[in-house]
Parts: C-alpha cells; sequence; structure tokens
C-alpha cells in the first residue's frame, strides 16, 4: 500500500500542502516588504482594511501568516497520519504515535486524569506557537511578533480557568477570592486579572526581544566590518564578512530554542493554570449532590 501510484500521489500533494502556504507567505514578504537601508524594525503590513460600521478591520501580515502556519501545519498533520496501518508501521507512523504519546503524558503529568481530553488543545499551542516563531527562519514575519495573537491565546486561557472554576460552582469560584483571609480578595482579583497578562507579555515580550537583539547586533556588526576592512578595494571592502557565522548562530537561540521554549512554556502555564483553578473533589461532590436530587425527584 505504501508503495502504491494512489499513496504515492496523495503524498505529494500533502507535502504541497505544506510547503505551498509557506512559499506564499515567503513570496508576499518579498512583494510587499521594499528592502531598507540600515536597522529595520517595524510590525506586520496591513494589507488593506474591511470597513466596519463601529471600527475598521485591518487584515495584517499577522492574520495571513497565522492562517498559512495552520494550513501548512494541517498538512504536515495530514502527511504524518497517511497511511496508519496496525501491522506495518512506517517511520511518520511511529514519530506521530510519538508525538501524541509524549503529549497525552505531557497533560497527565501536570492536569491529572480529568483533563486527559485536553492532549489536542494543548499539542495544538505548542505547535502553532513552536511553527510560528521559527517562521522567522524563512525570512516571514512570526505572528508571535505580533501581541495580539498571544493576547489572544491568554483570553482563551483565562476563559478556560474560568469555566472550570464555574464548575465547582458558583459559590465556589467567589469564595476563592477570599482565600486565604478575606483582606486579600483585592488582590486575589488582581492575580486572576494578571494571569492571562503575564502569559502574554512573557511569551510576547522573549519573542521580539531576540528579534530586536539579533537585527542590532547584525546591524552592529556590519557597522565594523566596514570600519575594520573598508579600506580594501572594491566589493572585498564593502562585504559584511564579520556578519558571517555570528547571526546564524544567534538565530539557532533566538528562533529556534527561545521559539521552541516559549511555546512550551506557554503550554506548561496553560495546563497549569486551568488544572489548578479546578478542584475535582468539590466538583465531584456537588455532581454526586445533583445526581442524588435528581433520584428523589424522581422517586417522588
Amino acid at each position: 500500500m505504501v508503495n502504491s501510484r494512489r499513496f504515492r500521489i496523495i503524498d505529494a500533494l500533502l507535502i504541497a500542502l505544506i510547503v505551498c502556504p509557506l512559499i506564499f507567505a515567503i513570496v508576499l514578504k518579498v512583494l510587499t516588504n521594499p528592502q531598507s537601508e540600515g536597522i529595520a524594525i517595524s510590525g506586520a503590513v496591513i494589507y488593506f482594511t474591511i470597513p466596519l460600521p463601529k471600527w475598521d478591520l485591518p487584515i495584517t501580515e499577522t492574520q495571513v501568516n497565522s492562517w498559512l502556519i495552520l494550513i501548512s501545519i494541517f498538512g504536515l498533520c495530514l502527511y504524518l497520519t497517511h497511511g496508519l496501518s496496525p501491522t506495518v508501521k512506517t517511520k511518520r507512523q511511529h514519530l506521530a504515535e510519538f508525538i501524541v504519546t509524549k503529549t497525552e503524558s505531557l497533560v497527565h503529568e501536570n492536569m491529572g486524569d480529568f483533563f486527559s481530553g485536553f492532549a489536542p488543545f494543548i499539542g495544538a499551542i505548542l505547535a502553532l506557537s513552536a511553527f510560528s516563531s521559527l517562521s522567522s527562519l524563512l525570512g516571514i514575519f512570526p505572528p508571535t511578533s505580533d501581541l495580539n495573537v498571544i493576547a489572544g491565546w491568554a483570553i482563551l486561557v483565562f476563559a478556560l480557568i474560568t469555566y472550570y472554576k464555574l464548575k465547582c460552582g458558583f459559590g465556589y469560584y467567589v469564595k476563592s477570592f477570599t482565600e486565604p483571609i478575606a483582606f486579600l480578595t483585592p488582590f486575589n482579583i488582581i492575580g486572576e486579572i494578571a494571569t492571562p497578562v503575564s502569559m502574554t507579555f512573557r511569551h510576547y515580550g522573549n519573542i521580539v526581544a531576540g528579534s530586536v537583539i539579533s537585527a542590532l547586533i547584525a546591524a552592529g556588526l556590519r557597522v565594523v566590518s566596514s570600519w575594520i576592512f573598508g579600506w580594501l578595494p572594491g566589493a572585498i571592502g564593502e562585504f559584511p564578512l564579520l556578519q558571517i557565522g555570528l547571526p546564524a548562530i544567534l538565530s539557532v537561540y533566538f528562533d529556534v530554542f527561545s521559539g521552541c521554549l516559549q511555546a512550551f512554556i506557554f503550554s506548561i502555564l496553560t495546563m497549569v493554570n486551568i488544572s489548578g483553578g479546578f478542584d475535582f473533589d468539590i466538583y465531584t461532590s456537588r455532581k454526586n449532590k445533583k445526581l442524588n436530587k435528581n433520584k428523589r425527584t424522581q422517586n417522588i
């Protein structure tokens, strides 16, 4: 089956689904971002604006790249799961099973059995955050360099935190702000609001700081190279020799290591904050009371 013509054609189409959105993002970057001299640190390009009654909706480089990366990740998932078999396992199936197993193990260790269904959600956060940050290696604008993207993720996590706290009852949710003593209620409310804010700025700050530092060092090396080798004749003196090597090493840290690390940290904070605000014993007790009440009502 793996060697069949139909299988290979589908594989080729899935690979195209992975690669083509990224190529489109690169081409769009080249066509819409003119080259500039010196240091150029800017936000996402606004492609066009959709007029709305309340306020206009700008369609930016961030939104377009986010959707293109999502499509690419979707294609990668389809490619890894194409041709799954319980008997003959390919390398991609081993890789897919490894990713699923590790994600489920991570969720189990940090959230417990009750939240085992969160594995796809956490896996999606990890993949989207990591691939968005790594997209800067292709020269395109990484969506994680836009505060609005990270803030949207953090607000979604905050909504889930609140939802699972309310599953233990409204009284439990209100009481949580008065613990350990009622005097700390204002601080607990501020701490609750600070959760999505801190998650947003931790992730966003690290990604943007890495991009800014890399750009500044690369520009500085160009100037230093001009000072040292500028006396050489012709193109040799104009060539930024010192920019060879060090920017690439910095890119490995800021774009690869730091990007993947921030994706992992955001996922861990998501799991800890959601499961930490949920009391399983109180939820079970409340659920049992409702069941007993319904039984008594039916008997009557």
